[in-house]
């Protein structure tokens, strides 16, 4: 069916939820909603393959929702009746809120499970009954263990970015967890490629699937404008310091998590009010930092890959590979974060001499043919690729602070909620400039460790009058990590 032509009630979508989405401003599926709900309303399995911000999200949700509301199953405690895996905590909270203004009026209830924050709550909430889970592999398999959930009666099982999932190592956790799902249940997969790895899910699990890719597998979105930016070592930071502190919102992205820490600390040490986002801080400090970002608190958000997948933040204008990444399928994913449903975006590359060949060979596996340009600090292209006047008024001030914590996944209920405390936006934690009890826990969220242990975690505070730019950002770098030691 033509997309031109296609609705949601044409698709087949109850009318209540059709409803719902019109109340959102939602009346035209996107390629990978009308390829996939016909197939999947009418419970079939089903294989979809979409690029990251296709709305792969809705194509699973509606389904889901429509099936649990028609069937005449009850909710029953520890007995959830349908199960969304899904790579990331944030990505889990992001679902979750997606599901809530839909599930709500059909009165289904949802439970997010994740690790990096207390169990208790997660326990609690399916102790009194869940239509759905939206889990991360590492803490529902420990709940499984524990005998706190059981998948006996999963009607729709959902594997959200199973390409990032096999990226991870949490296959063999899944094909477990996938196992204790009744076979007669419909499931759905959906990623942004289809490779041998996905192929071991789908032949195990999937029942004669029915396939659907809404585009390329390497096609970048074509409102992106690429370019390759070639600089020396000196010009490096310099040259991200001019980019973060134009007006809008920029995601750079670094190889390590060490790399985003040290970054962040030199943009706010510049003046430019920049959060860290990677697998080293606590759910607390990731929840706060996301808040920031998308309250605007902070305009630049500095990250690791974690921030590649399924985060989904409006308005993105500027997407910064501080690092080129390794893999092509990582420029695409990272790209992503702009230029999304339709709206522009510019997608910057850092090239250092000694870079110049995996960067060529990147660029030309992902399908691109980017503008490369030799630069140096103050070059007119900087303008051009992130125009407005250039503000260094005053970084996020990083503070640090140690509390005694109780290890996350054994009854502790200072982070997280039967609904998932980080869900984005209006975050009670957002600039609080106080310490949190969560403790650092991995993507994923297996806990690791025993007993009371010290954590250290980031809160930001506004600085006052910091000074800064492309000349000083040597030296304010160099003072901005003795400071940090």
């Amino acid at each position: 069916m033509s997309t031109d032509t296609a609705t949601f009630a044409r698709l087949g979508v109850p009318t209540v939820l059709v409803d719902i989405l019109a109340d959102q401003g939602i009346t035209t599926p996107t390629p990978i909603q009308a390829a996939t709900l016909p197939d999947s309303l009418a419970g079939r399995d089903v294989l979809g393959r979409g690029r990251t911000g296709s709305g792969k999200t809705y194509a699973f949700l509606l389904p889901l929702l429509a099936r649990l509301a028609q069937s005449p199953a009850k909710r029953r405690p520890h007995r959830p009746r349908a199960l969304i895996l899904a790579p990331t905590r944030e990505l889990v909270a992001q679902i979750d809120a997606a599901m809530a203004p839909l599930a709500t009026p059909l009165g289904l209830r949802s439970q997010t499970i994740f690790g990096g924050v207390g169990q208790s709550p997660q326990v609690q909430g399916l102790r009194a009954g869940v239509d759905v889970i939206v889990a991360c592999p590492g803490r529902l398999e420990d709940l499984m263990s524990q005998g706190q959930v059981s998948l006996d009666e999963v009607q729709v099982t959902v594997l959200d970015e199973a390409d990032h999932m096999a990226d991870l190592g949490f296959l063999p956790g899944v094909r477990r967890i996938m196992d204790k799902t009744p076979r007669t249940g419909q499931r759905l997969l959906f990623s942004a490629t289809l490779d041998g790895a996905i192929d071991v899910l789908v032949k195990r699990f999937l029942a004669r699937p029915v396939t659907h890719e809404a585009d390329s597998g390497q096609s970048p979105v074509s409102t992106m404008d690429h370019h390759v930016l070639h600089v020396t070592s000196d010009g490096h930071l310099p040259v991200i310091l001019d980019l973060a502190a134009a007006p809008g919102r920029k995601v750079v992205f670094t190889r390590t998590k060490h790399r985003a820490k040290k970054l962040a600390r030199q943009l706010n040490a510049s003046g430019v009010p920049a959060v860290e986002l990677h697998g080293n801080l606590s759910q607390g400090a990731r929840t706060r930092n996301l808040d920031d970002f998308h309250s605007g608190r902070a305009d630049t958000l500095v990250a690791t890959d974690i921030a590649a997948r399924g985060i989904h933040v409006d308005d993105v204008a500027l997407v910064i590979h501080a690092d080129p990444p390794v893999e092509h399928k990582a420029y695409l994913h990272r790209s992503g974060r702009t230029a999304r449903a339709g709206a522009d975006g510019t997608v910057v590359t850092m090239m250092l001499d000694e870079q110049v060949r995996d960067v060529r060979d990147l660029t030309r596996r992902a399908g691109i043919k980017p503008t490369t340009t030799r630069v140096h600090p103050g070059h007119p292209i900087l303008a051009e690729l992130a125009p407005g006047e250039r503000t260094y008024a005053g970084g996020l001030v990083r503070e640090q602070a140690t509390t005694q914590d109780k290890p996350a996944g054994r009854g502790t209920s200072r982070a997280g909620s039967p609904r998932g405390r980080s869900r984005h936006g209006g975050g009670s934690g957002s600039g609080s400039g106080r310490a949190r009890g969560a403790r650092s826990g991995s993507t994923g969220g297996r806990p690791r460790g025993s007993g009371r242990r010290n954590t250290s975690s980031t809160v930001y505070s506004t600085s006052s009058g910091a000074s800064g730019g492309p000349a000083s950002f040597a030296q304010r770098s160099q003072a901005g990590s003795r400071r940090a030691r």
